[in-house]
C-alpha cells in the first residue's frame, strides 16, 4: 500500500499492476486533504489507513485505476465503501457529480 500527496508517474502506478488484479490498481481519494491511497487487495484497506492518519470518512472515496486505459476508461467510480445513505450516496458508484469532478482533479493532480 503506498499513501501519497505528492505525485507519482504512470510508471510507478503501472508497477503496481501485477500484485492484486492485473490491469487495476485500487485506490481511495481523500478529496479534502488531496491525498491519494493506492494499491491493496481491499479498498477498505486503503481507507483504513487513510483515517488513521487523520482522514475524515466523508472525504473518502473508493476508486479503481486502469493504468492502460486513457480518459474517462481511466478512473472507475465503483467501491463499496462508496455506499453512504447518510451523505445520499445509496451505490458503489459515486453519484454527486461535484464529488467525482474533485476526484478526478485530486487524481489528475497525483498521477502525471
Amino acid at each position: 500500500m503506498r499513501i501519497t500527496s505528492q505525485p507519482i508517474s504512470h510508471d510507478e502506478l503501472n508497477s503496481m499492476l501485477p500484485r492484486y488484479f492485473g490491469d487495476m490498481v485500487k485506490a481511495v481519494v481523500d478529496i479534502k486533504k488531496e491525498i491519494l491511497g493506492l494499491d491493496a487487495e481491499l479498498h477498505a484497506d486503503i481507507e483504513q489507513e487513510l483515517l488513521s492518519q487523520g482522514s475524515e470518512q466523508t472525504d473518502l472515496w473508493g476508486i479503481n485505476l486502469y493504468p492502460e486505459m486513457e480518459g474517462e476508461d481511466f478512473v472507475e467510480f465503483d467501491s463499496l465503501i462508496n455506499i453512504r445513505p447518510y451523505q445520499g450516496n445509496r451505490s458503489r458508484d459515486v453519484q454527486d457529480t461535484d464529488i467525482r469532478k474533485r476526484i478526478i482533479e485530486v487524481v489528475s493532480k497525483l498521477i502525471k
